[in-house]
């Protein structure tokens, strides 16, 4: 969800580069393609703070053996076929493909490849959602909308808590969402009369820096007009991306805080039933492109002249859907860690949460059910730039005030540069509450369809994470959950000192030390976890 209420010229250029992968005239082409793989390389060789996965390849693992890591990838769909990835999905060898029966008795019919918790037995599928603080809001107005808090007791009251805390984070979030599509409407017009002028006059519908140039020195009336389309010539911007914007914009209040917009219905399940049985075998559905891009960076095929190489060679994906767009549903969460526990996965990856969790007993319960299972759970700490000690983010590590996951490892997005700009400016952060920082900008991944795209966001780091820790149970199979999650923290490249600009869009950024923003203050290191895993050979 974008926070910001006003559109302005430097906020939609910004917006549109992050979600489109644009990059400036400026940029050269050896520069771009510095970005390939960048998460696999070294410091100290290539002059990229990745995790140094080429240099445990080829430095500490030539001439070893390797087991097959289960990777449960917990996200959006995932295509499954794609050419630098079909070899390392997850088949469930218990299952006979497309027999409409339940061979493994585990409840899911034809899970050949994992499930989808979006979707029901007639091939419906869930594609958009609400988010969580709208259908807490929906959920309880009717019932607290009028209540008096201090004559609630026992639940009543904890639900009442959660509903002022809904109601007045939806408020906002509606506000906001009201106003950015007003301002882009009035936005959308200014550009489209700028740039009608501009080709009228210079009787040429294709605009370039060259011709705007040249029209300022020759036109001084239009300098005006000219210095607000200019920034949009620069980058690239087209029609396209407009109305892709604008599309951003508009399912807010179409979809994420439509009060009367309730996609569930298709599945029909109670969702205060943890017992109920729903989904289908589609793992790609709509919206496959962040589960897709999130398993390339783990489980791409390494070395084929394809694409990009995943961090873990020796690797099955284990695609579960349960995140639309919108707001994943704790229940689909808490059903789908149990999944992965019960059907041989070792590790979880988990990148997306949100704001409030309506039961997030169930998500409790399932995390200490996979822990005490020894799987390795890895989550993305969020993309809004929020001390996440102070501001909550859900799904969490956290089971009461007084008890923690063991085998939990929250991960923020770091740059390229190991200098002021290496946390990304969109990462969330905490001394506490994040464990590590990993790859998470400008990373370049699978997309449906044999498609390569770079993206950003916390997302991609926690994927580099599970590669890492998949690329350690591969070699050295005997470690527990606890002990690789011990060993990823203990073997960062530490730059605690490090002074760094904190991550937000301020314009004048607050200078503070790198190991102010995670419990480790350091980035992630496969050489290193990899030289460290071997000192706890049993």
């Amino acid at each position: 969800m974008m926070k910001q209420i006003f559109i302005t010229t430097s906020f939609l250029l910004a917006t549109t580069i992050s979600i489109f992968g644009q990059t400036s005239e400026n940029q050269s082409q050896s520069e771009v393609d510095h970005f390939l793989n960048w998460q696999n390389k070294s410091i100290g060789s290539d002059d990229a703070f990745g995790v140094e996965t080429e240099k445990t390849y080829n430095e500490l693992l030539k001439d070893k053996k390797s087991t097959t890591v289960i990777v449960a990838v917990i996200d959006g769909g995932i295509d499954i076929t794609h050419e630098d990835l079909k070899e390392n999905i997850w088949i469930n060898k218990d299952e006979i493909p497309d027999n409409g029966i339940d061979d493994d008795n585990n409840g899911y019919i034809d899970d050949i490849h994992g499930w989808n918790y979006l979707g029901n037995a007639n091939g419906e599928n869930i594609s958009y959602e609400n988010l969580e603080i709208t259908r807490i809001y929906r959920e309880f107005k009717p019932k607290y909308e009028n209540a008096k808090k201090r004559k609630l007791n026992g639940k009543d009251l904890e639900n009442y808590d959660l509903y002022k805390l809904a109601e007045k984070k939806y408020k906002k979030e509606y506000k906001m969402a009201t106003r950015q599509a007003i301002g882009f409407r009035k936005f959308t017009s200014k550009y489209n009369d700028t740039y009608h002028k501009i080709t009228e006059i210079l009787n040429d519908t294709l605009l370039t820096i060259e011709k705007l140039d040249s029209l300022k020195l020759a036109n001084k009336k239009l300098k005006k007009d000219i210095k607000f389309i200019y920034p949009f010539v620069q980058y690239g911007f087209s029609m396209d991306m407009f109305k892709e914007f604008e599309t951003e914009i508009t399912k807010q209040l179409d979809y994420h805080l439509n009060l009367e917009f309730t996609p569930r219905d298709i599945i029909g399940d109670n969702q205060d039933d943890f017992n109920t049985v729903y989904g289908n075998n589609n793992v790609y559905g709509p919206h496959a492109f962040h589960g897709t891009h999130v398993s390339g960076i783990i489980a791409a095929i390494r070395n084929n002249d394809l694409g990009i190489n995943g961090i873990a060679g020796d690797v099955k994906i284990m695609a579960l859907k349960v995140v639309p767009d919108g707001d994943e549903r704790d229940k689909d969460v808490a059903k789908a860690i149990r999944y992965a526990a019960d059907n041989g996965a070792r590790i979880i990856n988990m990148s997306f949460g949100k704001e409030l969790s309506s039961h997030k007993h169930y998500v409790d319960e399932a995390i200490q059910y996979a822990q005490e299972k020894g799987v390795l759970l890895i989550h993305a700490a969020g993309n809004d730039a929020n001390n996440i000690d102070e501001i909550k983010q859900y799904p969490t590590k956290n089971i009461s005030a007084n008890k923690q996951l063991n085998t939990w490892i929250t991960v923020g997005a770091s740059s390229l540069k190991k200098d002021k700009s290496l946390p990304a400016n969109f990462s969330n952060y905490g001394k506490t509450m994040v464990d590590v920082f990993a790859p998470g900008v400008r990373i370049k991944s699978l997309a449906p369809e044999n498609n390569y795209e770079y993206a950003d966001g916390t997302s991609m780091a926690a994927p580099v994470v599970s590669g890492v820790a998949a690329l350690i149970l591969s070699y050295y199979p005997e470690l527990t959950a606890s002990e690789v999650k011990e060993i990823i923290l203990k073997s960062v490249n530490k730059c605690p000192e490090l002074e760094v600009e904190k991550p937000g869009y301020a314009r004048r950024k607050k200078k503070m030390q790198f190991g102010e923003l995670s419990v480790t203050g350091g980035v992630v290191s496969a050489y290193n976890a990899l030289k460290l895993a071997d000192s706890y050979k049993k």
